[in-house]
């Protein structure tokens, strides 16, 4: 079993990327969250793995942090979820927000995700919202403050922002991108706010190019 894979990124494609270590090129699967996080090609990376065998296929999965790792595991317990649909819920929303929608039992935003139907979801829900208290609620006093200033803390309110975009058709890199350059603008921004500055900026594509 691989748990574990350090090397240079060769290259990084649309949900996956390809990690030489040792002289061999690994090709990895990742969700959006973990492929915005890795670096340029040539660079030194790692990643914690998950290595899925099948009679017909060896399938290899990344994460970049042992919490996206952990709801992938719970996420391929479930009955009628597979690796690949796990990889594309964690891609349609950011692990704290995907884990958020369960707890809170928002079925709505689970099947905006491409892939998962309301039953799907509703599954998700019964068998884990009560298995994710590793994954964290708020971000402590801060976010105390921001619920008393009549805010989202932060975090929560640029993962609902992510959340909301994507069900309008964008990607989550897309969301993502438009979502941190908003967020960079301005402190104590309202979803509301985020929501709306993101999408004028992907309906100007020359804005968020490379």
């Amino acid at each position: 079993m691989i748990a574990s894979l350090r090397g240079a990124l060769l290259e990084r494609g649309d949900g996956s990327c390809v990690i030489e270590a040792g002289g061999v090129g690994y090709l990895v699967h990742v969700s959006s969250h973990t492929l915005a996080t890795l670096p340029a090609a040539g660079a030194e990376v790692r990643l914690r793995t998950r290595q899925i065998v099948r009679e017909d296929a060896l399938l290899l999965f990344g994460f970049a942090d042992a919490d996206e790792l952990r709801l992938f595991d719970l996420l391929i317990g479930v009955s009628g979820v597979g690796p690949k649909l796990a990889l594309a819920a964690l891609s349609g929303l950011a692990p704290a927000a995907l884990a958020r929608a369960i707890r809170e039992e928002q079925v709505a935003m689970l099947v905006a995700v491409p892939g998962i139907g309301r039953k799907t979801a509703e599954r998700l829900v019964v068998e884990l919202r009560d298995k994710l208290d590793f994954m964290p609620l708020s971000a402590g006093p801060a976010a105390t403050r921001a619920r008393e200033a009549r805010l989202l803390p932060r975090s929560e309110r640029f993962d609902d922002a992510v959340a909301a975009l994507t069900t309008l058709g964008y990607s989550a890199v897309q969301a993502q991108e438009a979502v941190r350059r908003v967020a960079g603008e301005e402190e104590d921004l309202t979803l509301e706010t985020i929501v709306k500055r993101a999408l004028s900026r992907l309906s100007k594509p020359a804005v968020l190019s490379r």
